[in-house]
């Protein structure tokens, strides 16, 4: 990968991920029910696996490695950061409005926002931090100029993406049952998922241009994507009495990521 340019990479692991949440949209055209029970447990805990995994291989464990060559506790870093990184999704999610699927209430401050443009800021907000971690990852591999850092950001930016497809559905559906056209429901599918790309800028210019606090953004990801995790995905994920497919699907997102992570990493 020496021979490629590092920002057409990183270009190219942008698209990615958007292109994923994009192409899953567009099932709403084809799809005429609701997503299943059964596939959305097993989706939402695919998804919970892959940023779990994200979480440890491509955020917090370079973290420690970056905090390694400051003068600082090794510890410092990742803990504040993953708190800050935890506070910041619960103040976001308690100021902006939004509406999860299944859910009587929306959340955050009141709006006479429509129904649908709360499901949609739902989604486009727990992408930031998977678009900030993807950003970052990218950011550091070309401030280093590693080849292993950017085959372990093109692994995130893979694994992400996998993650976004069915999420793109997820999205879309939804807003079809509400009565948006398919068209409408496509576009805010479409337009969740360019939250990701936008943030992924804002990552690799912090990676860039602020490099020597590069652990602290790290671990700030971290803890916006575990507080996504444990906030959102594997409570949905477990609906019903009977677990299972959400768990295997945990696992199955987060060996899957983890793989990808050891092989291109």
């Amino acid at each position: 990968m020496g021979t490629i340019d590092p920002y057409l990479l990183t270009a190219l692991g942008l698209f990615f991920i958007f292109f994923m949440t994009t192409s899953g949209a567009a099932l709403v055209f084809f799809f005429k029910n609701k997503v299943g029970t059964n596939f959305n447990k097993l989706f939402l805990g695919f998804a919970s696996g892959v940023m779990l995994a994200a979480t440890v291989w491509s955020l917090i464990l370079p973290a420690v490695n970056e905090t390694a060559n400051l003068d600082l506790p090794i510890w410092l870093p990742v803990t504040v950061g993953i708190i800050v990184g935890g506070l910041f999704l619960f103040g976001m999610d308690n100021l902006i409005p939004h509406l999860h699927p299944d859910a009587k209430k929306p959340e955050g401050l009141h709006t006479k926002l429509k129904k649908t443009t709360l499901l949609y800021l739902a989604v486009a907000l727990h992408n930031i931090p998977e678009g900030l971690a993807v950003g970052l990852a990218f950011g550091m591999a070309i401030n280093q100029g590693s080849p292993t850092l950017m085959s372990a950001a093109i692994g995130l930016a893979i694994g992400i993406g996998i993650q976004n497809f069915p999420e793109g559905t997820a999205v879309t559906l939804p807003l079809k049952e509400e009565g948006a056209s398919n068209k409408k429901a496509f576009m805010y599918g479409m337009f969740s998922g360019l939250v990701e790309p936008v943030f992924g800028l804002v990552g690799l210019f912090l990676a860039l241009e602020l490099s020597t606090i590069m652990p602290w953004f790290l671990a700030f990801a971290a803890g916006a994507m575990i507080y996504v995790i444990v906030e959102e995905l594997i409570p949905e994920a477990h609906l019903g009495e009977h677990s299972h497919l959400g768990t295997f699907g945990v696992m199955s997102g987060f060996v899957i990521m983890m793989a990808l992570s050891l092989i291109l990493g």
